[in-house]
């Protein structure tokens, strides 16, 4: 496997798809940072030389990805929480964020119906 950004991308896959497993970079970003380096998308990574490697390595560290991108998104929901915005809360009661309808959806950020449980008497 090839390594790029600390992240093992896959070798039998097109370059395109690989650089899509760094978190941070989607197909868009991964298609413009070839094209800045100029190697051909449909190419397998496993037929890049080191010299490729290394060019797609020094045009990855333009973007912020991996463990950066992360810190910043996980400052920017806890800023919500913090102000007390509308998203914020909705953020803190695990609710979705976005205006989706609860009522009969939402089990994905809800979880699992809590069933009421009747005692036996």
């Amino acid at each position: 496997m090839a390594r790029i950004a600390g992240i093992d991308i896959p070798r039998d896959k097109r370059v395109v798809v690989s650089l899509t497993y760094i978190y941070g970079i989607g197909r868009p970003t991964a298609e413009k940072i070839l094209s800045e380096v100029g190697i051909n998308e449909s190419v397998r990574v496993k037929d890049l030389t080191e010299e490729d490697l290394n060019k797609i390595r020094q045009e990855v560290t333009k973007y912020q990805i991996e463990g950066d991108l992360r810190r910043e998104t996980q400052a920017n929901i806890k800023r919500l929480m913090d102000i007390g915005s509308y998203r914020g809360i909705r953020h803190r009661r695990n609710l979705p964020v976005r205006g989706q309808n609860t009522r009969n959806n939402a089990r994905t950020r809800r979880g699992k119906v809590k069933a009421a449980v009747k005692k036996k008497k």
